[in-house]
């Protein structure tokens, strides 16, 4: 837990992500996925429903906020299954 804090705080690389297990579904690999060419990673892949969905639920009371959000939560899952994450 702690080494790769030292490595962050020292300037050391941190160490490469390791390879996906064979058979392992990556939706970030355009190889695996040709939903994402780009290789997005799920935080960046639909910024524009992620942002409404976010503000929406910032804004909204949290008792109410599940059903003010409800079209845009849904919004959001409908982009990041476009681009191949199961969501």
């Amino acid at each position: 837990m702690f080494s790769s804090l030292s490595s962050w705080w020292s300037g050391s690389p941190a160490p490469a992500p390791a390879p996906a297990a064979p058979g392992k579904y990556d939706p970030t690999d355009p190889k695996q996925n040709p939903l994402n060419p780009d290789g997005l990673k799920p935080c960046c892949a639909c910024p524009t429903t992620k942002a409404a969905r976010d503000d929406c639920f910032l804004r909204t009371d949290g008792a109410e906020a599940d059903e003010r959000c409800r079209e845009l939560v849904a919004a959001h899952v409908a982009c990041m299954r476009g681009y191949g994450f199961k969501v």
